[in-house]
């Protein structure tokens, strides 16, 4: 006989239940729904006693080692190892870092967060399976920041990233150690995460090419979420082709992942070629001047764009002025939906039937008894978030993700006579990381400053990505192309005939 693991609840702890929802009962009524739920929790019991449906993992590795330091002496490393992927494929031959946020079934992950720390996953994401069918080789998970919740790389339990062009400089976040890797030449690709511009940001400031993809091209499926309206996964890498070639092989359904709509893998490679000419590409003027910009980027932008003339691409300013908006939209679903999903929804939350990894569920609700171990950057979006639920009742989650709506409009009336947007993708080159002194504004500050350009596409899914474009002060500089959803092809043709014609390492300003 199979033991009961789920126990019907005492009178008293049923009551407590009752209680923190405002219920009052009598001792007849509580009994009598007592009564009335032993057969529901004999129900719970039949689930808990069937397998959970995971998927199968086929390729062998080992759980890895965590470097020491004068192996790691950037700190972009939280597990190396070995695990080898099909005999043949598109891959063969390559090496591949994963975000310490992607599962890899026996392997540890952490996320970034002490809280997570110890935590080995049982399944492999679609993404890894994905790179192990082409035949690639993941060589190790890359570090992220606590929870991915910066935009600098200084949050991280495991301690800060280093730029690859500058010790003591951020490699940006929340895809430090991805960006950091393939800016040291370490590994070919890398797999990233992008909720507010984490592909993006490190690309930018280590210089190399980050692609969001359109939200539900790549499976998200075994990748700790953060909010399923903002997740994004998608390829890190030092050339435009392996970029392309990488996002071939993650690309398409799972059938895992409801939040795919039926986007296709294509042959990007096929678009390397095609050269900028019929391109029309428009400047978006609302990209430059934030508060925050530094002139010498923002100049170094705008001559790239010149040579997009140079290319033959038809190349215009244009004004979006709701792109300005795009960040204060973002914001609420961010931190409302982060605390609710990630945290307080233990990972995955409710409402949707895509995979849950519940060894995964079950290890990080730990985080509760261990909060004050939380980076100040995800404590302040917190209490953000829990404030605004609690006392706004999710009222303005609902309103910006309505508003969301707006603003794709915005940039589709654009895209309408353009194939693509033009803008800076960070206000400024990497920052110098704050020292382990330092206040707390600062911390917050250089977690949060770059955010304005990136952060509103990841709310509207158009398909988004950095390419180096020049150097300021010996600090890379990030030059974003966007375009209409599904068209990552036309970006991959404007990247390619800007990195066939361009020689952005002599470009400074």
């Amino acid at each position: 006989m199979t033991l009961s693991t789920i126990k019907v609840p005492t009178s008293e702890q049923l009551r407590e239940v009752a209680t923190e929802l405002g219920m009052s009962f009598s001792e007849e009524d509580l009994a009598q729904h007592m009564a009335a739920l032993v057969p529901s929790f004999a129900a719970y019991n039949i689930v808990d006693q069937m397998p959970d449906e995971k998927p199968l993992v086929t390729y062998p590795r080992t759980p890895g080692y965590r470097p020491a330091a004068e192996e790691n002496p950037y700190g972009a490393w939280y597990i190396k190892t070995t695990v080898e992927g099909a005999a043949s494929g598109k891959l063969k031959g390559k090496k591949i870092a994963l975000k310490d946020n992607i599962c890899l079934a026996g392997v540890p992950m952490m996320n970034g967060a002490s809280t997570l720390e110890g935590y080995v996953p049982d399944v492999d994401a679609t993404v890894a399976t994905r790179v192990l069918d082409a035949g690639g080789t993941i060589v190790g998970k890359a570090v992220c920041e606590y929870f991915c919740f910066s935009g600098g790389s200084h949050t991280s339990a495991t301690g800060p990233v280093h730029n690859p062009h500058r010790m003591g400089y951020s490699a940006g976040g929340s895809s430090s150690g991805s960006a950091c890797l393939v800016g040291l030449g370490e590994v070919d690709m890398a797999l990233g995460g992008d909720q507010g511009g984490s592909i993006r940001m490190p690309s930018s400031y280590c210089g190399i090419y980050g692609m969001k993809p359109t939200h539900g091209l790549v499976p998200y499926t075994g990748i700790m979420p953060i909010e399923l309206t903002l997740d994004h996964t998608g390829p890190m890498t030092s050339t435009v082709e392996d970029n392309a070639v990488l996002l071939e092989v993650l690309a398409g359904p799972d059938g895992l992942d409801p939040r795919q709509y039926g986007g296709q893998s294509q042959s990007y490679r096929e678009a390397l070629g095609g050269g900028a000419g019929r391109l029309r590409i428009a400047i978006v003027e609302e990209g430059f001047g934030h508060p925050q910009s530094m002139p010498a980027s923002d100049a170094l932008v705008r001559e790239a764009a010149e040579r997009f003339k140079g290319l033959g691409a038809s190349v215009e300013t244009v004004s979006i002025p709701m792109h300005r908006l795009g960040p204060a939209i973002w914001l609420p679903v961010a931190a409302e939906g982060a605390t609710v999903q990630m945290m307080l929804g233990n990972g995955f939350g409710f409402n949707w039937q895509g995979l849950y990894v519940t060894s995964m569920i079950d290890f990080h609700s730990q985080w509760r008894t261990r909060a004050d171990e939380l980076s100040d950057t995800l404590k302040n979006t917190m209490l953000l978030g829990h404030y605004m639920v609690k006392h706004h009742r999710g009222h303005y989650y609902g309103k910006a993700q309505n508003l969301v709506r707006r603003l794709r409009a915005a940039y589709d009336a654009v895209l309408a006579s353009y194939d693509l947007l033009l803008m800076p993708t960070l206000p400024m080159t990497a920052t110098k990381l704050p020292q382990d002194s330092a206040p707390i504004s600062e911390i917050l500050l250089r977690g949060f400053e770059m955010l304005p350009n990136t952060a509103p596409f990841d709310c509207t899914h158009h398909p988004a990505m950095s390419l180096p474009c020049g150097f300021v002060d010996g600090l890379p500089v990030g030059l974003m192309l966007v375009g209409r959803q599904y068209a990552e092809s036309t970006i991959y043709q404007a990247a390619a005939a800007f990195e066939a014609k361009v020689d952005w390492k002599t470009l400074t300003a």
